[in-house]
């Protein structure tokens, strides 16, 4: 009973499975700009290209946005503004990468 005791306090305090915000945030910028060639190859329309960015990114994006939650709440932040900031950089990143692939689709760029 005395070596689980130590060895719970030790588990409880590790992080969960999930992603620091600093590898999130690389993973999902990196799978976001993994899309804009293929997606102008394609010829894509900017509607699909942000329906690809969700089916191709979505998994990425919500490992980003766990950690910064996560991160934010260990902070003593609320969730309701953990989700906020997590929202706002989030939304950074897809507008970035949608304003690129914006300029890049243009006719004789």
């Amino acid at each position: 009973m005395f070596v689980t005791a130590p060895l719970m306090l030790l588990l409880a305090a590790a992080p969960q499975g999930g992603v620091d915000v600093g590898t999130g945030r690389k993973d999902y910028s990196q799978c976001l700009s993994k899309q804009i060639q293929p997606a102008i190859d394609k010829k894509l329309s900017l509607g699909d290209f942000q329906s690809a960015l969700k089916s191709e990114c979505g998994a990425k994006e919500a490992a980003f946005r766990a950690a910064i939650v996560a991160d934010d709440k260990s902070s003593g932040m609320s969730d309701k503004d953990a989700q906020s900031d997590a929202d706002d950089q989030i939304s950074e990143y897809r507008d970035k990468i949608v304003g690129e692939y914006e300029d890049y689709s243009k006719p004789g760029s």
